[in-house]
């Protein structure tokens, strides 16, 4: 049997399927193919470690041989990364680690729909799991957005992503980035630097998806001249955004009175995201915490998603995805 996967109208892979329990992925472009390989096959080398199938390059071509389960593991996780190198010129040691986690096996990749990509100026992002998917349309269709998930299942990521092409594309004016912070008891006035040097900090996370995805340079000048705007929580009370993305990060350790706060802060064409992680919460007593009392008390609303992640959605190494299993199966017992 032969399937072609195609790009632009053009055959990208063919897939030949063998008596013999293997398959031939067949590359039309040997620079594609090579990207995919890996210097001295490097990429294969770790899809063999990860999944314990048999992987040969010959030629234009790379074999499969294992059982038709693991088989049909490895080729779409070629298929993955093939197509990460064709969207971003690169593959990374982490997409190849992501490429045989267990929602890529049942994704496909090639049934992706092309409206789910987030293209950037760095790299495109492609939604690796359904609940990606849903969390990408829910950031550009709806007007307030509460997710709620362990870390690594890119709450934070993709809402950058999103909110940094609106304002490139000019559907926004700014960026404004905001979090409670807890660490410091919200006394920002007692630490060292102007306000900037004070959040920065507790912002790293954001920061590094915003580096990941432009360059380092106009995102400082972006931040120079407002339109990527740095936030305390705790400065949000009084004012009406406009024209804005907004996202609150870490938001399990925002109370309820202040993710109330939050979120009426919302003006004309603007967005409102707020994230966290109900298993991290560092507020003295949890119970504080408003994150889960405002997505149930929102969820009805049309105008705002609520999406919920879970173990199985994480995007870093695999073993990040059995630790929160672990510590989610101990929490229940």
């Amino acid at each position: 049997m032969i399937n072609i996967i195609k790009k632009n109208n053009q055959s990208v892979l063919k897939f030949v399927y063998s008596e013999n329990n293997s398959i031939s992925v067949i590359f039309q472009d040997n620079d594609l193919l090579m990207g995919v390989v890996g210097e001295f096959n490097k990429n294969i080398k770790e899809l063999e470690k990860i999944t314990g199938a048999d992987l040969y390059s010959r030629g234009n071509s790379i074999l499969i041989k294992s059982t038709p389960d693991k088989n049909e593991i490895v080729k779409n996780a070629i298929q993955f990364l093939t197509n990460q190198f064709v969207n971003n010129g690169s593959i990374e040691h982490k997409d190849v680690l992501s490429s045989v986690d267990q929602f890529m096996i049942k994704e496909k990749v090639k049934n992706t729909n092309v409206t789910d990509i987030i293209k950037t100026p760095k790299k495109s992002i492609i939604p690796r799991s359904e609940k990606q998917k849903e969390y990408v349309r829910a950031l550009r269709q709806s007007e307030i957005i509460i997710s709620a998930g362990p870390a690594g299942t890119g709450k934070t990521f993709l809402a950058v992503a999103v909110g940094l092409t609106m304002l490139l594309e000019k559907k926004i004016e700014r960026i404004i980035l905001s979090r409670p912070a807890v660490e410091a008891g919200e006394r920002l006035g007692f630490l060292p630097g102007d306000m900037k040097e004070k959040v920065d900090p507790y912002l790293r996370p954001l920061y590094d998806s915003l580096y990941d995805l432009f360059h380092f340079e106009k995102i400082q000048r972006m931040i120079e001249i407002g339109d990527i705007e740095i936030a305390p929580l705790a400065f949000m009370r009084g004012r009406t955004l406009k024209n804005s993305f907004a996202i609150l990060d870490e938001a399990q350790n925002a109370t309820d009175t202040q993710i109330k706060m939050f979120l009426t802060r919302i003006g004309e064409n603007s967005k409102i995201v707020v994230n966290g992680d109900p298993s991290q919460i560092d507020l003295p007593n949890k119970n504080m915490s408003g994150l889960d009392r405002s997505k149930k008390i929102l969820s009805n609303l049309n105008e705002i998603s609520v999406v919920d992640f879970d173990h199985s959605d994480v995007v870093r190494h695999p073993l990040v995805s059995k630790i929160v299993k672990a510590y989610n199966n101990n929490d229940q017992s």
